[in-house]
C-alpha cells in the first residue's frame, strides 16, 4: 500500500471522500483540483483552471469535470458523479475501488468484470492536463465514453446558462475545439487514439457546490456539455484524453504522459509529499517567476513569497529559483513598498512588513549558500531605498518615529499579515507600532550594516533596540505588548512577538525571550501551529466557520496558522539548543496524518484554534509548506 492511500470504504462514504481535495499545479500556472471521487465541491474546482492574461489575467475554469460511462452489451454504466439540488448524480462513486496518489492521482473502478484505472497529470510547461484511462480487466467487448463538462469563466464566479456561447468545434486531430466566448484562448479535447466525437449540445443546470454554499456565496451554476467522445478499448490498453489551449499530436501522448509521471518527485512519505507540493507553488510566466501564495484562490502576495521562498527554493539546493523570485519581486517595488496583493490587473500596496520581510529572505540566501557578494551585487541599492523610505516616510502614515521605532496605519487599511477586513474595517487594525515590525525593521538594519558596513545603520539600530525593550517589554506581564501607540498599548497575547526571538539579529536578553516563548508555548502552542490569539482572551474564536465576515472575525482571532511555526522553532532552538531537537521532530511528525486531510500530500492554510483543530482556508499553503520544510531542515542541521 502507498503512503497516501483511500479504500472503497472511504471513497463511497461521501462525508469521508468528499471532505479531501486535491490540487496539482504546473510550472505556467495551470492547475487541476477537485476531490478525491472527482466531485467538485468549490467553484475553484475543475480538471484544467489556466490564466486568461488577454481577459483579466486571473485564473479561469474552461474544463469543470468530465463524466466516464463504461459500455457492456449495450449496458451503461456512468462513473461520473455532480450534486444536484437533493442529490447527487449519477452516483459514479460506488463504483470505486481505490484511490493512490504514487506518484500520480490514480483512481480504479470496478464494473462487474471491468476494473478500469484512471489517472490525471498536467504538462509542466503547458496549460494542458492529460487523463489516461486503462482497462486492467474486461471479459467482453468493451467501450468507453467520455462526456466533458465546460465553464469558460473566472475562477471566483459562476456561469449561468446563455445564448452568448458559441457552439461550434472545430475538428483537429483525434478531437474537436472549442471557444465558447471570443475572448478566450480556444480549448482543444483530444484523445491518443482515434474514436468517435458525437455533437450533443446541453446545458446541465444547477450544479451545486457544497463548500461555497457553507462559506455563504453563490453555489449553483450551469454547465455546457457540447457532446461526447467514444471509442473501443482492449484490455490493456490505455487511451489518454487531454485538454490543453494548444493542440496535442495524439501519436505522442503517451511518450509524453510517461516523461511527466517520470519527472515527479515520489509522494511516497512524509517529506517527499512536502517537497513535491513545495514545487506546486512555483510559477514561471512571461518572463517572471512568482511563488502563489495558495491554491485554490490565491494569486501571489509579497509578504507570503519572501516567508515561502526560503523553504519553497533553498531548503532543496535550488538557489537558481530563488533568485528568479528575488530579481521578479525586485522589479515590483515601488518606491520603498512592495505589492501586498498581485492578482491579475489588481494589486495594492498594503503591506508595512513585506519590505522587511525582504531583507530576511536575503539573509537566507546567505545562510544557505554564504554568497554576499551576490545579494550585495542585486539589491543593496534597493535595500537602502527601503531603509530610507522608511524613515522618510512613506503611504500609509509608514514612517520612523524619532526613537527609532516604525509607525503605521489608517483606519480603512490592514498593513500587518493579519489583515482581514470587512465592511466595518479591518478585523485587527493595529495602527501603531506593531511587534513585529519593530523586530523586522531591527533585523533590517543590521542587516543592511553587515553588507554596508554604513556605521550610521548600527546607530540607528542601537536607538530602535533601546526604545523597543522600554515600550514593549512588561516585567508585570512577562511578554510584550502586541502594539504600542503612544501610552496606549495592547497586551493581547498574540504570536507576533516570536519574531522578536527568530529573526537573525535580535534585540532582547535570553531572559526574556524565554519568556516570551514560554508563554506562547502555553497559551498559543498546538499540534498544528500557534493560535492568533490566546484562549484565555474574550475576543477568542475557536472555530472558523460560516460566512465571509464570520471566517474574517475568526481569522486572527483563534485561528491556528502553521507557518509561524518555523520562527517559534528558531526562537526555541537559539535558546535551548540540541536539548529541544526532539520538541520539535515532534511537531512536525505530528503534520504527517495532514497528509490524507483536507489537501491530500500537502498542508493547509489555517486550522481551527480548538482541538482537533481541523484543516481550514486553502487546501494548500505556500509558506505552510515553506516553513515545515524549513523547519525539518534546521532541526536536521543542528
Amino acid at each position: 500500500m502507498s503512503y497516501i492511500h483511500f479504500d472503497k470504504t472511504q471513497l463511497i462514504n461521501l462525508n469521508y471522500s468528499l471532505d479531501r481535495e486535491i490540487i496539482r499545479t504546473n510550472r505556467s500556472g495551470a492547475y487541476t483540483s477537485t476531490t478525491i471521487i472527482g466531485c467538485n465541491t468549490r467553484k475553484y474546482h475543475g480538471l484544467l483552471v489556466v490564466p486568461q492574461p488577454q481577459i483579466d489575467s486571473q485564473n479561469h475554469v474552461l474544463l469543470s469535470t468530465v463524466h466516464e460511462t463504461v459500455i457492456q452489451h449495450g449496458a451503461n454504466f456512468n462513473l461520473g458523479i455532480s450534486k444536484f439540488p437533493g442529490n447527487y448524480s449519477p452516483r459514479g462513486h460506488k463504483y470505486l475501488e481505490d484511490f493512490d496518489s504514487e506518484p500520480i492521482p490514480k483512481l480504479t473502478y470496478r464494473v462487474g468484470g471491468v476494473v478500469l484505472q484512471k489517472e490525471l497529470i498536467l504538462d509542466t510547461n503547458r496549460d494542458r492536463v492529460m487523463l489516461r484511462y486503462t482497462l486492467l480487466e474486461a471479459h467482453s467487448k468493451t467501450k468507453i465514453r467520455i462526456q466533458p463538462f465546460l465553464a469558460f469563466r473566472g475562477y471566483h464566479s459562476l456561469v449561468k446558462a446563455n445564448d452568448q456561447i458559441d457552439r461550434n468545434f472545430e475538428k483537429v486531430p483525434n478531437g474537436v475545439s472549442f471557444r465558447l466566448y471570443p475572448q478566450y484562448d480556444p480549448l482543444f479535447l483530444q484523445l491518443s487514439k482515434k474514436g468517435e466525437y458525437v455533437s450533443h449540445p446541453d446545458w446541465y443546470y444547477n450544479i451545486e457546490y457544497i463548500q461555497e454554499r457553507e462559506r455563504g456565496y453563490e453555489y449553483q451554476e450551469d454547465l455546457f456539455a457540447p457532446g461526447y467522445f467514444e471509442f473501443d478499448i482492449e484490455k490493456g490498453e490505455s487511451v489518454i484524453f487531454s485538454a490543453g489551449l494548444t493542440e496535442a499530436d495524439p501519436s505522442t501522448r503517451q511518450n509524453a504522459f510517461e516523461k511527466e509521471i517520470a519527472r515527479r518527485i515520489p509522494r511516497n512519505n512524509f517529506e517527499n509529499c512536502l517537497r513535491n507540493s513545495a514545487g506546486q507553488f512555483i510559477r514561471r510566466r512571461d518572463g517572471d517567476t512568482r511563488i502563489i501564495a495558495g491554491y485554490p484562490w490565491f494569486g501571489w502576495w509579497g509578504r507570503d513569497t519572501f516567508v515561502a521562498a526560503p523553504g519553497l527554493t533553498l531548503t532543496t539546493g535550488d538557489t537558481e529559483t530563488f533568485l528568479e523570485i528575488m530579481d521578479t519581486m525586485a522589479r515590483d517595488l515601488q518606491g520603498p513598498l512592495f505589492p501586498n496583493i498581485g492578482s491579475g490587473d489588481f494589486t495594492n500596496m498594503t503591506s508595512i512588513d513585506a519590505p522587511l520581510w525582504f531583507f530576511w529572505t536575503l539573509q537566507q540566501y546567505i545562510i544557505y549558500t554564504g554568497d554576499k557578494k551576490t545579494i550585495q551585487e542585486r539589491y543593496l541599492g534597493k535595500l537602502k531605498g527601503i531603509i530610507e523610505g522608511y524613515k522618510n516616510g512613506t503611504d500609509f502614515n509608514i514612517h520612523m518615529q524619532p526613537a527609532g521605532l516604525i509607525w503605521g496605519g489608517r483606519p480603512d487599511v490592514a498593513l500587518t499579515w493579519m489583515d482581514a477586513i470587512t465592511p466595518d474595517g479591518p478585523v485587527t487594525p493595529r495602527i501603531g507600532c506593531p511587534v513585529e515590525i519593530q523586530a523586522l525593521w531591527f533585523n533590517a538594519l543590521c542587516f543592511y550594516h553587515e553588507l554596508s558596513g554604513e556605521e550610521v545603520y548600527a546607530s540607528l539600530a542601537a536607538r530602535v533596540k533601546e526604545s523597543f525593550d522600554r515600550e514593549f517589554w512588561s516585567w508585570e506581564y512577562g511578554y510584550l505588548a502586541d502594539v504600542v501607540d503612544g501610552d496606549e498599548k495592547d497586551w493581547s497575547i498574540r504570536p507576533n512577538m516570536v519574531f522578536a526571538t527568530s529573526l537573525p539579529y535580535t534585540m532582547l536578553n535570553e531572559e526574556k525571550n524565554d519568556k516570551i516563548l514560554e508563554i506562547i508555548k502555553s497559551k498559543l502552542l498546538t499540534t498544528r501551529g500557534l493560535r492568533s490569539l490566546s484562549p484565555d482572551d474574550p475576543g477568542y474564536k475557536g472555530y472558523y466557520y460560516g460566512n465571509q465576515i464570520s471566517r474574517d472575525h475568526a481569522y486572527h482571532n483563534g485561528t491556528v496558522w502553521a507557518w509561524l511555526l518555523g520562527h517559534f522553532t528558531e526562537g526555541y532552538l537559539k535558546l535551548h539548543g540540541k536539548a529541544s531537537k526532539n520538541f520539535i521532530q515532534k511537531i512536525i511528525k505530528g503534520f504527517d496524518e495532514v497528509m490524507t486531510q483536507y489537501g491530500i500530500g500537502t498542508v493547509a492554510e489555517i486550522f481551527d484554534g480548538d482541538p482537533p483543530h481541523r484543516p481550514k482556508g486553502s487546501v494548500s499553503q505556500a509558506w505552510s509548506v515553506a516553513e515545515l520544510l524549513r523547519m525539518m531542515d534546521i532541526v536536521n542541521r543542528i
